[in-house]
């Protein structure tokens, strides 16, 4: 297969998105396209996937099975320039390949973190990882910004000294802030960079690297457009449910018109419908096992 071209994709190529203060993100290289994802898949399942015809038809199939390796032909490469407390959440997805700037090396930027007025909440009583959107008083608000720019400030001020009074860098640094920026370049495949899209898109993610989530999807989305789409409806905005949970579904399943003419009426191709017939059909099944139990 000759190497794809596409001109959306390479336009994006070492341009820099501006996000937060003095983050970024920029895509610096990539590999494979909604092809490459095709030709994986037919190479591995040989005559089998004759039943699917159609590119896009295939990928939503494989994504949809979680059929996950023909994804993994597909890599990208970033640069991407972000606070220190987000770098620490990024570093859970291990399924990347990271070089972080380096501290012992290189003396560190004075570059510091501070949200707007606007994403200054308070702790959330639901969600203990979270804020909520309730407005927080002004003296607190200004308080908070005030000890940010103050704190940071003598602690780079002093980092600074040290470092031109001869001490080692790596133990000048060590407190620097949460809120310093850091930069690293992190490659990984898109069976991996949907994992990571699909907790870091979600709307309880930190909004400080969601934000990041957001700029990442849309290149992907112009890399591999047939990919991002099946993404989108199988992962993205898909569910799961626990078993009590489909039990209560089971009763409020009883009136629907699940034939398959209906279904494709309403926007599924009949492979989809007859799947998604075979899974409401095992839910009422689950009624049924419930009252004779």
């Amino acid at each position: 297969m000759p190497h794809a071209i596409n001109k959306e994709a390479d336009a994006l190529l070492d341009k820099e998105f501006k996000l937060l203060d003095h983050g970024f993100v920029r895509l610096v290289d990539y590999m494979g396209s909604d092809d490459a994802i095709v030709q994986a898949a037919r190479v591995s399942y040989g005559g089998g996937t004759k039943k699917v015809s159609q590119d896009r038809g295939l990928i939503r199939y494989l994504m949809k099975h979680k059929h996950t390796s023909p994804f993994e032909m597909v890599e990208l490469k970033f640069h991407i320039k972000l606070p220190i407390f987000v770098a620490r959440q990024w570093i859970r997805h291990r399924t990347a390949n990271v070089n972080e700037v380096s501290g012992r090396y290189s003396v560190m930027k004075e570059e510091f973190y501070r949200p707007e007025p606007k994403d200054i909440g308070f702790q959330s009583k639901d969600n203990k990882q979270g804020r909520t959107d309730e407005s927080v008083g002004d003296e607190l608000r200004e308080r908070f910004l005030e000890h940010s720019e103050t704190s940071q400030k003598d602690q780079y001020s002093n980092y600074e000294q040290l470092v031109e009074a001869g001490l080692a860098r790596e133990l000048a640094r060590i407190n620097l802030p949460l809120s310093l920026y850091t930069e690293w370049y992190w490659k990984i495949d898109l069976h991996n960079l949907f994992h990571f899209l699909r907790l870091r898109l979600d709307r309880h993610a930190q909004k400080e690297i969601r934000v990041y989530a957001d700029v990442m999807a849309d290149m992907v989305r112009t890399i591999c457009p047939l990919a991002y789409e099946a993404f989108e409806d199988y992962a993205l905005n898909s569910f799961t449910f626990s078993g009590p949970e489909v039990s209560i579904l089971a009763d409020a399943l009883e009136n629907i018109d699940s034939s398959i003419e209906n279904l494709v009426t309403l926007g599924l191709s009949k492979r989809e419908a007859g799947e998604f017939v075979d899974k409401l059909d095992a839910i009422k099944a689950t009624r049924t096992t419930t009252k004779q139990s």
